[in-house]
């Protein structure tokens, strides 16, 4: 017999949520019953910044196909420190580099750092500010990650660093722009939901042989002492463009160098170091090949000379007597001494001694 449906209406309703308890309340109508106190709902603290979070920077980091492991580690420790980072799969080569700037929109980000690799041993790095500009290529020098054994410092995932820049960022125009690009990029916005209200590293930028040396230090509460922390790196300015990821060029740095150019200077010197090798070589064959100079006879030369006093010649008519050989005698002497032996050794074996 099958079950009758319940009418609609007829049945209880949904659960009512309950109201929270003031603690008052609790202590007006008495001590209530077990039941009733794992009802309550634990209260959540608020948190620890109760401020307003306005400024909406967010930085993409990724990079190109053919980076080695140095490289994703840095790109993994600058996501670490960041906590407005965002990540994005690696972009292949084909792609122009414009492409990045409707990345950048897709993922609602409004800075990007983007590592360029090519043939597997240059890293470029772009930093730009997505989709107006301005932006700017490094070729990046003397990396050193976070995992490496050397870096003693520590600070909290997520805090918010101070950032340190050099006297001569403000000295020209375009170290100027540098500057307020890396402000942008790398300061942490405050209030933001991934980071913690707290300042314990700090982020230095500075120049020196025309390059930009990032590092990073722990401050150290005792004494307010820097231990380096990590990642460190060298930036050697290429251009800087107008738009993003291309566009005028506002500044192209004189002092800068290929690397393709720096290793042809260092097989030209290696060259030249091996044709002077040669070059010696082959001057020292043709010295020892030369005719020696005969040097003119000196008349002065036989002043001195006395000549020796002519001895007389003898001619012998008589053979000589030979002379005796040892080695006859020695044989002599030996069978002597064994005849003498052999003689005691009787003598003893007839007459043995008396005791």
């Amino acid at each position: 017999m099958a079950a009758a449906k319940r009418p609609r209406g007829a049945g209880p309703g949904p659960k009512k949520k309950r109201a929270r308890k003031s603690p008052k309340e609790g202590k007006e109508h008495g001590p209530s019953s077990g039941a009733d106190a794992g009802a309550e709902v634990h209260q959540v603290p608020p948190p620890v910044s109760q401020g307003k979070w306005k400024n909406k920077e967010r930085v993409l980091i990724f990079s190109s196909r053919g980076i080695n492991f140095r490289t994703r580690h840095l790109m993994k420790d600058l996501r670490t420190l960041m906590p407005h980072s965002k990540a994005d799969t690696k972009m292949d080569r084909k792609d122009k580099l414009f492409v990045i700037n409707e990345v950048c929109e897709i993922k609602n980000c409004n800075k990007c750092i983007f590592f360029e690799a090519k043939k597997k041993q240059d890293l470029y790095m772009w930093l730009s500010n997505a989709p107006h500009g301005p932006s700017a290529k490094f070729l990046v020098q003397n990396i050193h990650t976070l995992a490496e054994l050397k870096m003693t410092g520590n600070c909290l995932r997520g805090s918010r660093p101070l950032l340190s820049f050099d006297s001569a960022f403000d000295q020209q125009p375009h170290y100027a722009l540098l500057k307020e690009l890396f402000i942008q990029i790398f300061s942490t916005p405050q209030y933001h939901p991934k980071s913690q209200p707290f300042v314990d590293h700090v982020f230095t930028f500075s120049i020196t042989d025309h390059r930009i040396w990032f590092r990073n230090y722990q401050i150290v509460e005792e004494d307010a002492a820097l231990v380096e922390i990590g990642p460190r790196f060298v930036l050697n300015l290429i251009k800087i463009f107008q738009g993003s990821f291309g566009g005028q060029t506002l500044y192209e740095n004189p002092h800068y160098q290929s690397p393709n150019m720096h290793r042809r200077a260092i097989r030209l010197a290696t060259a030249a170091k091996f044709r002077e090798k040669q070059q010696m070589k082959v001057l020292q064959q043709v010295k020892r090949k030369e005719e020696k100079t005969l040097v003119p006879e000196d008349p002065t030369e036989a002043v001195f000379a006395t000549p020796a006093e002519e001895k007389p010649v003898e001619i012998q008519l008589v053979k000589p007597e030979p002379k005796p050989s040892l080695k006859k005698k020695k044989k002599l002497f030996q069978r002597q001494r064994k005849q003498k032996k052999k003689l005691g050794r009787i003598g003893s074996a007839e007459h043995p001694k008396k005791k």
